[in-house]
């Protein structure tokens, strides 16, 4: 007699709020192992991010609910009442963040199914600068840890405060970005299409236009290295995108003339990557970011912040600066720029660290390891 399915007969729900980058990417590389593992899966989250994930192309159902990533009142009602409904028949629910964990957490406390378990995976941090609403997001993170069945924790940090918050229990499970399509174009096409002269360096970074992402530290560094003149030629920074910064970010590139390009949002990271003499990642938190992970596959040098997950994640493969400090984001810019062994040595031992890493099949059996522990036995009736 064959194995049923460890997952057999089951009804998982995957909830995400609005996405534009690895939150999204990481549930949608969870519905085809969930389904291999015998559960439907039905993903709830904003329309947009269908449209950019294709989680129906996944194999999952997807119903449309309003979750947004700010605080609001109405549109949070309407969402809780949206997933209520779109919970029916459901065995297990995971929510993806914070707020989509509220909205979770509420739903199923209206719908009086509190039998059913409720996963939430924390992926990132309340910033210490989030101002006045600082005490309100401190409240729903507590509300929300205290009623989900377990916390799975991308950092070790965020399963730290998971505790302290009063959560039942937590597991640290480090999101694993899905590897990347290859590159389609060589180094010069890139280079020539970015308008880069031959020998002068290109440093990347990638990532929403988000106060979280430290780009404003980044530009300050920029100015420190192009004000000292140690990097000649001076390198063009090229900023992977898209978000509310973009304004902002691009008057200031204007006003001081810094060489530095934002791209918008790109689906060729694998491309820049390839072109890169150096990625930098000056974040004022992470946790499992999937920028630093691709980067160290594809054995670009990496600068990074010490922020959150990123020193337990990253080990010795990254050169690693205090959060905030331009003038030590530039040192590290310049030395390895400046030192062609130093920029090799770094690009071999990321190489050697993601190595460690698990892959996308180890972390979709530790997932489905979990739902099974949550939910025991197969439902009654099932072949």
């Amino acid at each position: 007699m064959a194995e049923r399915s460890p997952l057999h007969g089951r009804s998982v729900v995957e909830v995400l709020a609005t996405s534009a980058g690895g939150v999204g990417t990481h549930v949608r590389s969870l519905v085809p192992a969930v389904r291999a593992a015998g559960a439907t899966v039905r993903v709830c989250g904003a329309p947009a991010t269908e449209e950019l994930f294709g989680f129906r192309a996944a194999g999952a159902d997807f119903v449309p609910v309003g979750i947004s990533t700010g605080l609001a009142p109405l549109a949070d009602s309407r969402a809780v009442l949206q997933l209520r409904r779109a919970l029916a028949g459901a065995d297990l629910v995971h929510a993806h963040g914070l707020r989509a964990g509220l909205v979770a957490a509420t739903a199923r406390r209206l719908s009086g199914e509190r039998s059913r378990p409720l996963v939430l995976t924390l992926h990132n941090a309340i910033l210490e600068d989030a101002g006045p609403l600082q005490r309100v997001l401190r409240a729903a993170e507590r509300t929300t840890i205290r009623a989900a069945d377990m916390v799975l924790a991308v950092s070790s940090d965020l399963a730290a405060n998971a505790r302290k918050a009063g959560a039942r229990d937590v597991r640290v499970v480090p999101a694993v970005a899905p590897p990347r399509p290859p590159a389609t174009r060589t180094r010069a096409e890139v280079r020539e299409e970015l308008g880069l002269d031959e020998g002068r360096p290109l440093v990347l970074a990638v990532g929403r236009l988000h106060p979280q992402k430290g780009y404003d530290v980044l530009l300050d560094a920029v100015a420190t290295w192009e004000a000292d003149g140690r990097l000649s030629p001076a390198p063009l920074v090229a900023i992977a995108g898209d978000g509310p910064l973009e304004e902002e970010l691009s008057e200031r590139i204007r006003a001081a003339r810094l060489p530095v390009l934002l791209l918008g949002r790109r689906e060729d990271v694998a491309d820049l990557l390839g072109a890169a003499d150096l990625c930098v990642l000056p974040s004022r938190w992470e946790g499992s970011p999937f920028t630093a992970q691709e980067a160290l596959r594809a054995g670009t040098p990496l600068v990074s912040t010490r922020a959150g997950g990123l020193p337990e994640l990253l080990g010795s493969g990254a050169d690693l600066v205090p959060v905030g400090d331009a003038w030590a984001l530039a040192d590290a810019v310049v030395r390895v720029l400046a030192d062609p062994a130093h920029a090799a040595g770094l690009a071999e031992a990321g190489r050697r660290q993601a190595d460690n890493w698990p892959d996308e099949e180890a972390a979709a059996r530790q997932l489905v390891a979990v739902y099974r522990e949550l939910l025991g036995a197969p439902p009654a009736g099932s072949p």
